[in-house]
């Protein structure tokens, strides 16, 4: 066996779990469907005549609205928040490397000696590294507090797809009423399709199986809606 046949062997991809897009388009998706169904069925529940169904399609339409925006200003200030604290720490060991380069080099080392290094293959892996300073600071900041200076996350990219995400996702509980249907029922149904969809696909980044995330999701979004819906039978009654 070659070493084209070992590399083919042996080779393979990992998910980018890291991304910057990932985490708020996923969580944005989701909570787009299961807000907004809520929502339309808390105000399905305490409207049940004839005018209910326009006063669902404007909440449904202000609760996209709303949280759309929300969500991308709260991921564009979290994740410009931990971008730039971590920018900050990763300064602060660039200063650290070049004013004191020997104990810095010494600190790698026996990092690495407690990672399992032999304490000479230790000492020769540090020397290394810090033959440059960017490599040295890559390094460290991976070591110490567990941050690449070169994948850190985009806030306007957490910001759209978080933005984008729920918008899509908040839609798919309005859909049926802008169509001219008035029950409530074919948007719990497809409201619930796609959360089993949306938890499905999820499961592909994890070693859940298919069925256990959209039934998950599916178990969640029915307990949400059924409680909102009940909430607002209430609420309609004491108002009427």
């Amino acid at each position: 066996m070659d070493s084209s046949d070992v590399s083919a062997e042996i080779g393979h991809e990992h998910g980018d779990v890291n991304a910057g897009w990932l985490r708020p388009a996923v969580f944005g998706a989701m909570d787009g469907l299961v807000s907004n169904a809520a929502l339309i069925a808390g105000v399905a529940g305490g409207t049940r005549d004839a005018s209910g169904a326009s006063a669902v399609v404007l909440a449904g339409l202000a609760g996209l609205a709303a949280g759309a925006f929300s969500m991308a200003a709260g991921e564009y200030a979290s994740v410009a928040s931990q971008a730039e604290a971590a920018e900050f720490e990763v300064a602060k060991e660039r200063r650290e490397i070049v004013e004191n380069p020997a104990l810095e080099q010494a600190e790698l080392a026996e990092m690495l000696q407690e990672r399992g290094l032999e304490p000479a293959l230790a000492q020769e892996v540090a020397e290394q590294v810090h033959r440059d300073v960017d490599t040295a600071v890559a390094v460290h900041s991976m070591e110490e507090f567990g941050v690449d200076p070169d994948e850190l996350a985009s806030p306007l990219v957490a910001a759209v797809s978080s933005f984008v995400s729920f918008s899509l996702g908040a839609l798919v509980p309005v859909l049926p009423f802008l169509f001219g249907i008035t029950m409530l029922w074919p948007t719990m149904t497809l409201t619930l399709l796609a959360l089993f969809g949306c938890g499905a696909v999820v499961t592909r980044l994890t070693n859940r199986p298919w069925w256990y995330g959209g039934g998950r999701q599916v178990l969640l979004g029915a307990a949400a809606f059924a409680i909102t819906y009940l909430i607002g039978i209430g609420v309609g009654e004491g108002l009427a």
